[in-house]
């Protein structure tokens, strides 16, 4: 009788290996939840608890997880994870380009900074700003609009017999593009009132050959990007938020692309 207890336990698990492996990699990429202050232990027992807790609004399925088409399904598991991980990730991507960015422009290009929460080495603009959105993403409950989106895409994209569609990725590169663009938004009135301020001392410089920019302009250009740059971040957190819907909604339309067919 203890047998068919632990076989029926065994069974049960080995039949929700597959989505705790799209719920573990998309822990593993996603962010906040990706970063090396967050043990792995805590992302096992996340993904763990997740599948089980939406365990019954799954689908079963009889394929042999030690099949060729049981580890081509982890594998496709595994990849819709990772992509809706690091489509997440497009939202700290854009603020840090934002950054690097307005450092660049303020002369601050050369201050970097080891980040050991991240594991990258960051612009001292681009570790402030990250900082500020990791507290907006965690006051808005982004971490918790995240998880409910990875725990509804079984509904949206339930356990296939075969590969994502090619489209969903597609989708996802695109959605690169527009990383770039939104972060020059974040930064463009900064960029916009140091290009003014080097303008500027171009033309006192030719007025005044005695005046020596190269003295003047590092201290003038600092002090013009910080108070620039506190101005726009008092519009950040609206923009933030915006940001953030915006890359929420275009992770479930990726789910859907990646449930059409091939």
């Amino acid at each position: 009788m203890d047998a068919i207890f632990l076989w029926d336990i065994c069974d049960k698990i080995i039949q929700h290996i597959f989505p705790f492996v799209r719920i573990l990699a998309f822990f593993s990429s996603a962010p906040v939840f990706y970063e090396k202050g967050v043990n792995k232990k805590i992302k096992i027992a996340l993904a763990f608890i997740i599948t089980f807790l939406i365990s019954p609004t799954l689908v079963e399925t009889s394929i042999d997880v030690f099949s060729c088409m049981g580890v081509l399904i982890i594998g496709s598991q595994f990849l819709i994870g990772i992509s809706m991980g690091l489509t997440a990730q497009f939202i700290f991507v854009t603020i840090k380009h934002a950054g690097e960015v307005i450092g660049l422009q303020m002369g601050l290009s050369f201050a970097t900074f080891y980040d050991p929460v991240g594991g990258q080495n960051l612009s001292v603009i681009s570790r402030i700003l990250n900082l500020l959105v990791t507290m907006l993403f965690l006051t808005y409950n982004g971490h918790l609009f995240m998880i409910g989106i990875i725990a509804n895409s079984f509904q949206m994209l339930p356990i296939m017999e075969r590969l994502p569609d090619i489209s969903g990725y597609i989708a996802i590169i695109r959605l690169a593009g527009n990383v770039f663009k939104c972060g020059l938004m974040v930064g463009m009135p900064v960029i916009a009132v140091l290009l003014c301020l080097n303008i500027s001392l171009g033309f006192l410089n030719r007025l005044i050959p005695q005046l020596s920019v190269f003295v003047i302009g590092f201290p003038v250009s600092l002090t013009t990007g910080i108070i620039s740059l506190s101005l726009v971040m008092l519009s950040l957190p609206l923009f933030f938020e915006k940001l953030m819907s915006s890359i929420f909604d275009d992770m479930v339309n990726i789910l859907t692309f990646f449930s059409s067919k091939n």
